[in-house]
């Protein structure tokens, strides 16, 4: 693969639910290293366009390229095995399992036993919350420790591509903050994120570009400072 190429590709990607049409041909890009926003309004398809790389719902038309190598086709097992990982909507934790074993499910599809551990310890340095509560039912934590939580399950997998979707929802303001400086660690220590968010602003913030997205289709493309300066998309998405 060309060093210039894309770690993600989306090409032409047509997803429908039934007779619903979800998304009507998106394209995108993301680079080895980058942040990249996706925002829009509720409904506009973003939670759709993370389910679909992942495989869940397969695309109908249309290419993902993952290292060159086109997913469409693959169940989502596989498609985690080759590095990409999604932390949902709603984090859907496991309430009844511990803090810990909700985070050894992150290495299901993992052997390397040693690797693992210190995976443990790196996701202990970023969340020294979770290390002091391993054995805390994950349903008694609050919300803005499940989320943690699920970011930590997520990065259990070891990701090359980490698929974030609105991980500042329902989060007190200085929780929000603290999630977004988590997620700039993690992209710092050499992870690749697509950020899918409603707090427009603070995506932008941490993004270097951004895709802006409504009824299915990409509307706008830039730069997080461009998409910052749009007067259309402020008005939208910023308060003006």
């Amino acid at each position: 693969m060309s060093k210039a190429s894309p770690l993600l590709a989306l090409e032409d990607v047509h997803t429908f639910y039934g007779r619903v049409h979800a998304l009507k041909g998106i394209s995108l890009t993301i680079a080895k290293g980058e942040i990249v926003a996706l925002i829009g309004a509720n409904g506009a398809g973003k939670s759709t366009a993370l389910m679909t790389i992942c495989g869940r719902p397969n695309s109908g038309s249309g290419r993902i390229l993952f290292r060159g190598e086109e997913i469409n086709s693959l169940d989502t097992d596989r498609i985690v095995r080759l590095g990409i990982s999604l932390v949902p909507e709603g984090r859907h934790i496991f309430p009844r399992m511990t803090v810990r074993e909700n985070l050894d499910l992150g290495t299901y599809l993992r052997s390397d036993h040693i690797e693992i551990a210190r995976d443990l310890d790196q996701v202990f340095d970023l969340f020294p919350l979770l290390k002091e509560r391993t054995k805390q039912l994950a349903g008694t934590l609050s919300g803005g420790e499940q989320q943690m939580l699920a970011i930590a399950r997520a990065l259990m997998s070891r990701p090359r591509l980490l698929l974030l979707d609105e991980p500042s929802m329902g989060l007190a303001p200085l929780l929000v903050k603290q999630i977004f400086s988590i997620i700039a660690e993690i992209n710092r220590s050499g992870t690749t994120i697509l950020l899918v968010e409603q707090n427009a602003f603070m995506a932008l913030k941490i993004a270097a570009r951004a895709y802006v997205m409504a009824t299915g289709l990409i509307t706008h493309s830039g730069s997080s400072s461009q998409i910052l300066l749009d007067d259309t998309i402020r008005a939208a998405y910023l308060g003006g």
